[in-house]
């Protein structure tokens, strides 16, 4: 019950985001999203460093001087993976007019939930791994360790799924309720990469300090390639840093408090 609550809080704050439509009449102001893309970097940040990078290097400590080859590698591989992603899959970004990826004929809502879908991926994997580490007895990672990750991302997942849904109802002029659905349903590949991860972990168990980099590697791309681009172009860019320097601190302090 517990493994499975640690899954669904990350949908479960897409979901709650998403549920701006509800009370919420236009889409968010610039400042206000840019301080929150700013703090969704912040905690991704963060979640990568306390939550997944250190841990893959405590892990691998018995390779002495060479602990930290399992962590590069595996968030170089995290970083191309994410960029193969990016190129096979056609998406949109918001305020954008030229999608990325492969030429198709998809709606635009679709392709702007794919976006965020996409980039949710490597966050449900690193839900997904630290709890199947968790379950591996690894001394490293414990249940507080791994709650604390999840409540992390359902955190910056608040904002995302405000970012996918207000917009859609606001300049697609779309229903309050099926642009609701379509932020929440971008959520919904977390806990599906996390379970699917929880239950092969007996087979990747010898390698779970790599997909722990792997997972690391993942975000910080989403973080470089997006977020932080989105959050400091025109003016009052400072925003986004003051969410970033927010977000940071408060995964900081929730991994090591609850870890």
């Amino acid at each position: 019950m517990e493994i499975f609550l640690g899954l669904m809080i990350p949908f479960i704050g897409t979901a709650a985001g998403a549920g701006c439509v509800f009370f919420l009449r236009n889409q968010l102001k610039p400042l206000v999203q840019k301080s929150l893309l700013g703090f969704a970097s912040g905690v991704m940040v963060a979640a990568s460093v306390w939550s997944l990078l250190i841990p893959a290097m405590d892990q691998s400590e018995s390779m002495g001087k060479f602990a930290f080859i399992p962590a590069a590698v595996g968030f170089l591989l995290g970083i191309v993976f994410l960029l193969l992603m990016d190129r096979i899959t056609p998406h949109l970004h918001l305020g954008c007019n030229e999608a990325e990826g492969p030429k198709c004929s998809l709606k635009k809502t679709t392709m702007l939930v794919l976006a965020v879908t996409l980039h949710n991926i490597p966050e449900g994997m690193a839900v997904g791994v630290v709890f199947a580490g968790m379950m591996a007895d690894q001394a490293e990672i414990s249940l507080m360790a791994a709650m604390a990750l999840s409540i992390g991302i359902a955190i910056q997942n608040f904002p995302e799924g405000a970012i996918i849904s207000l917009p859609l109802r606001s300049e697609e002029e779309m229903g309050k309720g099926k642009a609701f659905l379509y932020g929440a349903v971008s959520g919904i590949v977390e806990p599906i990469a996390a379970g699917v991860t929880i239950l092969l972990f007996r087979f990747i168990q010898p390698l779970l300090p790599y997909l722990l980099a792997f997972a690391a590697g993942a975000m910080i791309y989403v973080v470089v390639e997006e977020l932080i681009p989105e959050a400091s172009e025109g003016e009052h860019s400072n925003i986004g840093t003051i969410g970033f320097a927010v977000g940071f601190v408060l995964m900081m302090i929730l991994d090591v408090a609850l870890g």
